[in-house]
């Protein structure tokens, strides 16, 4: 007999323990697929001698498949459960996982954005339902404390798929472009068609996983988490459309949850984008450096994005989380700003300390917007929030045309700065709100 009950609203009397571990478990292997990212754009910028604007593409593919699949994970969400939707999307990983190894046989750039787009279509069903899903297994009270401790582990995936990709992807010896310098036409074919085999290794280990982690999604029992809807009442309760016109209108009419929309969208644009020319940075500002090496600093960006959210953690049980997240947002401000007006190797350290600034970021920004609309358009609302991360398929590009255009990197990253600065301003207004529901 389970110990907890759910209640008309969706959450329930206690947390479900192993349940909540296996949902947990989702988020790490995201972050997984989001720091290989980060590794093949360095990794095909030198391969397929690619302009930085195209080398971002990755990102673009990447966050077009969440952008564009989130909506129909809300459906299979709402008609269906959390549950399948998990299914659906470890599906969708899998298959774009074996696109992979096609993809370095055929040592084709789009092939290789083709299987990265079908990983990100899996991925949006497996944020849309586990985000949302993390912050109803439990009392509602604690909502917002589980979906930060869900995204805890999401640094754990960015260290592993970091580490992969330095250990697996990138290679001993001089940097690639180096390497490619001294040889013939000849040879490097033949070492662009080497370096893409190397792609492959990680994708093998990441589609074991997940196809354990898809048997154990079938056989354990999970609840459903659904509100309890009176059909026959007049109250914003009522069943509603998902994606109707009258949904939109009404998640666009709630200003605290519109704000946290265009939040998310910077959020992630922001943060993708500085995660992925960190390594870039890196060899510009160090030409004696190999790929191995900058790699070091995705390392050191990752562990200190964890140690930033396990201290947000800490003091969102203790001061509110508006105010937490403005302080935060202010540092990541200085952090960056140091970047753009300082031109030596130390940037890399404030770029490394950014990430500590972003560490509670995401969910922060997920639960309190989800809190500000009502049960029913839960899941609309939570696909709105997915598809507001195509932010990162935007900004990564539009760096990589400011650095193509000005040729001096650390300079443009004024665009992220600018970024965590409307950040900042979203956190602001959001203490301000909280002081007149009077709620710090």
């Amino acid at each position: 007999m389970a110990k907890w009950k759910q209640l008309s609203n969706g959450y329930l009397t206690s947390t479900p323990i192993m349940q909540f571990i296996l949902m947990t478990m989702l988020f790490p292997l995201w972050s997984i697929a989001n720091a290989l990212n980060d590794v093949l754009i360095t990794q095909f910028k030198s391969v397929f001698e690619l302009s930085n604007f195209a080398s971002a593409l990755v990102q673009s593919a990447f966050f077009g498949g969440y952008f564009i699949m989130a909506i129909p994970a809300a459906m299979l969400m709402k008609k269906k459960s959390y549950v399948s939707a998990i299914l659906a999307g470890l599906i969708f990983y899998i298959i774009g996982c074996i696109l992979f190894f096609p993809a370095s046989h055929m040592a084709t750039y789009n092939m290789f954005l083709v299987a990265i787009f079908a990983i990100a279509l899996g991925l949006s069903f497996l944020e849309t339902s586990a985000n949302t899903y993390s912050t109803l297994l439990g009392p509602e009270k604690y909502s917002t404390f589980r979906i930060n401790l869900s995204q805890t582990f999401t640094p754990i995936g960015n260290i592993c798929g970091i580490l992969l990709g330095k250990y697996l992807i990138f290679q001993e010896g001089d940097s690639l472009s180096t390497k490619m310098a001294q040889m013939s036409t000849e040879q490097i074919h033949a070492f662009r068609l080497d370096m893409l085999q190397y792609t492959l290794t990680p994708y093998k280990i990441i589609v074991c996983i997940l196809l354990v982690l898809f048997l154990l999604f079938v056989f354990v029992k999970f609840p459903k988490c659904k509100p309890i809807i009176n059909a026959n009442n007049n109250s914003e309760e009522k069943p509603v459309k998902l994606f109707s016109l009258n949904t939109i209108k009404y998640m666009f009419s709630v200003k605290r949850f519109r704000r946290g929309l265009l939040a998310m969208f910077l959020y992630n644009g922001m943060q993708t984008a500085i995660w992925s020319f960190t390594i870039r940075l890196a060899l510009s500002m160090d030409a004696s450096i190999n790929e191995r090496t900058a790699a070091n600093y995705m390392i050191a960006s990752f562990i200190i994005f964890f140690v930033g959210r396990i201290l947000a953690s800490a003091l969102l049980s203790k001061i509110s989380s508006s105010k937490v997240l403005w302080w935060y947002s202010l540092c990541g401000c200085l952090c960056l700003a140091y970047v753009v007006f300082i031109p030596n190797f130390s940037v890399m350290y404030a770029v490394v300390l950014s990430s500590a600034c972003m560490g509670p970021g995401y969910p922060t920004i997920y639960a309190k917007s989800l809190q500000n609309v009502a049960p029913s358009y839960r899941e609309a609302a939570a696909a709105a929030m997915v598809m507001s991360i195509i932010g990162g398929a935007i900004f990564p590009a539009i760096l990589g045309l400011a650095i193509d255009i000005t040729g001096i990197m650390h300079i443009a990253f004024i665009i992220p700065l600018i970024c965590f600065a409307v950040i900042a301003w979203f956190f602001y207004t959001e203490i301000q709100e909280d002081r007149k529901l009077g709620t710090i």
